[in-house]
């Protein structure tokens, strides 16, 4: 199976950045695509960003232009730089991996989960 850690979260406040890690071990040969998804209180889990092992990226519309996403295949390592921070990023971001040749910012089919790291943005 595949373990994900994430770190990197903390307190900043709006206008901010921060960049979020997660680091991938164990059985990730298969794994296509690999994305950020986060979940504030009393809010369903929303996707985030994901890249493809083609390096192909999608991001939410809620965090296009401020967030990006990247690997580091050579530390089995994935990121997320956040930059101009709002409160409304505020939740726990977790890592997720998918096996397969598609890839969609949807929690079906992400089937290998972090703990997730807590990010807060206060204004």
């Amino acid at each position: 199976d595949v373990q994900l850690v994430e770190s990197g979260g903390g307190l900043v406040q709006a206008g901010g950045s921060l960049r979020l890690s997660c680091a991938a071990s164990g059985s990730i040969v298969n794994v296509y695509c690999m994305a950020w998804f986060r979940q504030a209180p009393g809010k369903e889990r929303e996707g985030v960003a994901y890249i493809t092992t083609g390096s192909t990226t999608n991001y939410a519309n809620s965090v296009k232009g401020r967030f990006t996403i990247s690997r580091d295949n050579a530390k089995n390592t994935l990121y997320l730089q956040m930059n101009n921070l709002k409160p409304e990023d505020t939740a726990m971001y977790y890592c997720a991996a998918k096996s397969g040749t598609v890839c969609f910012l949807l929690e079906t089919g992400f089937k290998n989960w972090g703990q997730g790291t807590q990010v807060t943005v206060s204004s």
